[in-house]
């Protein structure tokens, strides 16, 4: 039976809080790019956020320095900590591109971008719940092939996205533009991904 103190307990609790706060950064991407303007104040919005992820990576590693027992190889820890806060961080920086780059309004397939990482994002919260209960969960690995696929998805869209901009008859600074903003949204789409996998590299050695 796998059982966890207390003590060993608060890593799987500081994951589901760091992955509430990436699903919140996607949310709010999402009415960002609805929006018919992109003011540096709603981009501060996003990168209080990321603030926020950044303080939980650092009680993560604060933590992860004083235990001396841990519930499973301490450097997954620190992966899964350090690809939390990079899924965080993708979605800061694909928001600050369209202010950098003055963007005027988010395209169609940037909005299903955004719509996929929110999925995203979900699933991998979905992830770090079951995790605490890694060897009994029914559910994880359903979980982690989610994010997998939700990755492929975006991957596919970014992919025609980008390849119908050298497509059209754009001016050729638009396309580098939008090209940079769909390569940072799929960027994000791979953090999620990157989460998942190592998650199901620490359930193989925990088998």
């Amino acid at each position: 039976m796998f059982s966890l103190s207390p003590k060993e307990d608060k890593f799987f609790e500081l994951f589901r809080t760091t992955a509430e706060i990436a699903c919140e950064a996607a949310e709010k991407l999402i009415e960002y790019m609805s929006g018919e303007e992109f003011s540096e104040e709603k981009n501060k919005e996003i990168k209080d956020i990321e603030h926020k992820g950044d303080k939980m990576q650092h009680e993560i590693l604060k933590q992860l320095n004083k235990s001396f027992i841990t519930p499973f190889d301490r450097e997954d820890i620190y992966a899964i900590s350090k690809g939390l806060d990079d899924i965080i961080d993708h979605i800061e920086y694909a928001a600050s591109r369209f202010i950098m780059l003055n963007i005027d309004k988010a395209t169609d397939e940037a909005r299903e971008l955004g719509e996929l990482i929110a999925k995203c994002c979900e699933e991998v919260k979905n992830v770090m719940e079951e995790m605490k209960s890694m060897k009994n969960s029914k559910e994880l690995a359903a979980k982690i092939i989610e994010v997998n696929r939700l990755e492929e998805v975006g991957d596919r869209l970014s992919r025609k996205a980008i390849k119908e901009l050298f497509r059209s008859d754009k001016p050729v600074l638009e396309i580098i533009k939008w090209r940079e903003i769909y390569e940072a949204l799929e960027n994000t789409m791979d953090a999620c991904e990157d989460v998942a996998n190592a998650v199901e590299g620490v359930v193989m050695k925990n088998a």
